[in-house]
């Protein structure tokens, strides 16, 4: 009898998607729109994603341009973007928002480093606690007598392999990620 391991699958790419999300958002001193998809903008009595209300170009290699589609917005954020404490300067002018990304200090980069590597942590802990439910499971399995010792065995080492590989393509993010913070 196989062992079904294609949620186990799912939960380890998700875990993947989100380490990749999350690494996005950290700053490097070039100019990244996912940088602002974690701003929430108050419009019309609701908050939302400022991707909601404006468009987000690279204007310049440090330097980003918001345009609402409703110029009456623009205070609103304006002060999105700095309750976000996102490091970033912020100037208005008639045409919606300049964004600029000032140069990083190193004491900022390593901050930056070791933000990314506290969100390689999380993503890996999130692995970990997949793993330890699929092996609760196989020995509930091996209780109820549907799979034998050697089965348990060598299905185990399979989801170990599984999260090993995983793990590997987590570091592999984050390794990316710190080259990227450091250049």
């Amino acid at each position: 009898m196989a062992y079904d391991f294609n949620h186990f699958k799912k939960n380890i790419t998700s875990a993947e998607d989100w380490l990749k999300q999350e690494l996005q958002q950290i700053r490097t001193g070039q100019a990244s729109p996912a940088l602002l998809d974690g701003v929430r903008v108050e419009s019309y009595g609701a908050l939302v994603p400022l991707k909601e209300v404006a468009s987000v170009t690279i204007e310049g290699a440090r330097t980003l341009r918001v345009s609402p589609w409703d110029k009456s917005q623009i205070k609103d954020i304006d002060k999105a973007i700095t309750v976000a404490n996102l490091g970033l300067a912020v100037a208005t002018d008639d045409q919606g928002l300049r964004v600029n990304f000032p140069e990083l200090t190193s004491d900022r980069r390593k901050d930056f480093v070791k933000l990314a590597k506290d969100k390689l942590e999380d993503a890996k802990r999130h692995l970990r606690g997949h793993r330890d439910q699929v092996i609760k499971d196989l020995q509930e399995k091996e209780k109820a007598g549907g799979y034998g010792k050697d089965e348990i065995f060598r299905l185990k080492g399979e989801a170990q392999k599984m999260i090993d590989e995983g793990n590997k393509r987590l570091e592999d993010l984050f390794t990316k990620k710190e080259r990227e913070i450091q250049s």
